[in-house]
Order: C-alpha cells, then sequence, then structure tokens
C-alpha cells in the first residue's frame, strides 16, 4: 500500500500543466502575457475576417474601394464645388480621399469594438480565452480594409505627383506610427464603450451619432487653416486634428506641420488606451450577469 501512494505522489508531481486558469487577483492587474499566449486565436480570427471580407463576396476587396470612391465624390461636389470649402491648394479628389481613407478606418474599428461583448456573448460563455483578444483582432482585421483603400490613395497620390499638383515628403515615413496611433485611440475609445454598453444598450446609438459628428470636429473635410482663428484652439483639443493633418501634409505637400502636433496626440491616446484597457479588464470579469 505504502509503494502504491509513493507512486502516486511521484506521477503527480511529473504532471506538468501548460495553462492555469485563476481568477485575477486585482482589478488593474491586465495579463499581457496570456494575451501573447493566444496570439494563434488572434491570428485565427483575422483570417476568419479575411476569408469573409475577401472570398465569400462576388466583387470582394472591391466593395473597399467603391465606399472611399463615392464618398469622394459626394465631397467634392458639395464641400468643394458648393460650399468652396478651402483645399490648401491641393487637388479635391486627393485633400477628401486622404481624409476619407483615415477616418473610415477610425470608425469602422471604434464602432465594431464598441459591440465586442454583445456580439461575442455566446462565445464568451462556454469558452475561455483573454477576452482582450476580440478587440484586438477586430481593429487588426480592419487594417485590411485600410490597406485596400491605402492602395487608392497611392495610386491617385501618384497621378497628381505627375502632374505636380501634389509634392510629398518625408513625413511619409511616420505612416506606420499614425496607423497605430489611430489603432490605439480607436481600440481604447471602442473598450470603454463596450464596457458601457453590456449595461446600456443605447450607447450603442449614441455612439454612432456622436462618431458622425466628430468626424465634423476632425479636419476631414476642412484643413486647421481654414479655420476661424477663434476655432483653431478648440480644433487642436482632438487628438485626431493633429494626426490628419501629418498624414495630409505628408501625401499631400500641403499645410504647415512639426513634430510638436504628433506629441500631444501621441499622450492623450497612451492615456485613453490604459484607461480603456482597465475598464475592459474590469468589465469582463461580470458582463455576463448583466448582457
Amino acid at each position: 500500500m505504502k509503494e502504491s501512494v509513493n507512486q502516486v505522489e511521484i506521477n503527480s508531481e511529473k504532471n506538468q500543466w501548460s495553462s492555469i486558469i485563476k481568477p485575477e487577483e486585482s482589478l488593474l492587474s491586465v495579463n499581457l502575457r496570456e494575451v501573447w499566449n493566444y496570439r494563434d486565436l488572434l491570428f485565427l480570427l483575422v483570417k476568419r475576417d479575411f476569408v469573409t471580407y475577401f472570398k465569400q463576396t462576388i466583387l470582394g476587396p472591391i466593395w473597399f474601394f467603391l465606399n472611399p470612391i463615392f464618398t469622394t465624390i459626394i465631397y467634392t461636389f458639395v464641400f468643394g464645388s458648393i460650399a468652396k470649402i478651402s483645399t490648401d491648394g491641393a487637388p479635391p479628389v486627393a485633400f477628401y480621399l486622404s481624409g476619407i481613407v483615415l477616418w473610415n478606418y477610425f470608425s469602422v474599428s471604434v464602432t465594431a469594438t464598441s459591440t465586442v461583448f454583445n456580439t461575442n456573448a455566446a462565445i464568451f460563455g462556454k469558452v475561455y480565452f483573454p477576452r482582450l483578444i476580440m478587440p484586438l483582432a477586430i481593429v487588426t482585421s480592419n487594417l485590411m480594409q485600410f490597406g485596400v483603400q491605402f492602395l487608392l490613395l497611392v495610386g491617385v497620390v501618384i497621378y497628381y505627383t505627375i502632374g505636380g499638383e501634389l509634392h510629398p515628403n518625408l513625413w511619409i515615413l511616420v505612416t506606420p506610427f499614425i496607423v497605430l496611433l489611430m489603432a490605439a485611440f480607436a481600440l481604447g475609445v471602442g473598450m470603454i464603450f463596450s464596457s458601457l454598453t453590456t449595461k446600456y444598450k443605447d450607447m450603442t446609438m449614441l455612439l454612432a451619432f456622436g462618431v458622425q459628428l466628430f468626424m465634423y470636429a476632425t479636419p476631414v473635410i476642412y484643413p486647421i487653416s481654414a479655420m476661424p482663428d477663434r476655432l483653431k484652439p478648440i480644433v487642436a483639443l482632438n487628438p485626431l486634428a493633429g494626426i490628419f493633418e501629418c498624414f495630409k501634409h505628408a501625401y499631400l505637400g500641403v499645410g504647415e506641420f512639426n513634430i510638436s502636433l504628433l506629441i500631444y496626440p501621441t499622450v492623450i491616446i497612451a492615456f485613453v488606451l490604459v484607461i480603456g484597457t482597465f475598464v475592459f479588464n474590469k468589465v469582463q470579469r461580470g458582463f455576463m450577469d448583466t448582457i
């Protein structure tokens, strides 16, 4: 009997668990190592969205071209021909398209991330994995749409550059950083609202309306130079203002820009991302009781 007990103890000591699921010790604790361990799941979710976007439609990625093309045509007619809003000397098509491409990525990512709990409640209730994977997958997947629309913008910029109407500059090199800031801001804001929508369902409608209004507070269809002097300080409070000005200055060669205009957005976006992560982490513990 003694030998069998010892044998059981020896066998139990040899058991090495690959992972142990246990409750978090603090509301402020975010296990980023666990998120990294589930990177394969993140890849699979992004791949799933890729299949949905590109393989299960008749026109495939052409759908991503249609939205910015038609929106640019409308903006050119309404804001360029009728309202005659300044484009800082850039061709209206290139000016509006540059703003639309960047804004589409932000707005789609925020809207999709804000419903992550409601949309994935069935999965969250059956399988364990770091909930942070879902908003990360949404923001990453939307980079595919941004990439397709960005190629359209590059083609337009090349066309007008050859014609001598645009003068891109070395600020193009900061494009990855600009996209990273947009993704981080969309992720932070989306996680905050996703936490609120578990309790207040109408927050989804409020966010959709707020995103539309926020676009007009962002230099998407106008340059900051076209704003009245009394409104420029207010617009500058928007963390996206400096990002859009940098992006347009880089690819269109219009407006005045310096690196200091990226420092403020970086600080604000980092703060929003941290707050969003902590709020998301707190709500994901017991959201199944309220959803």
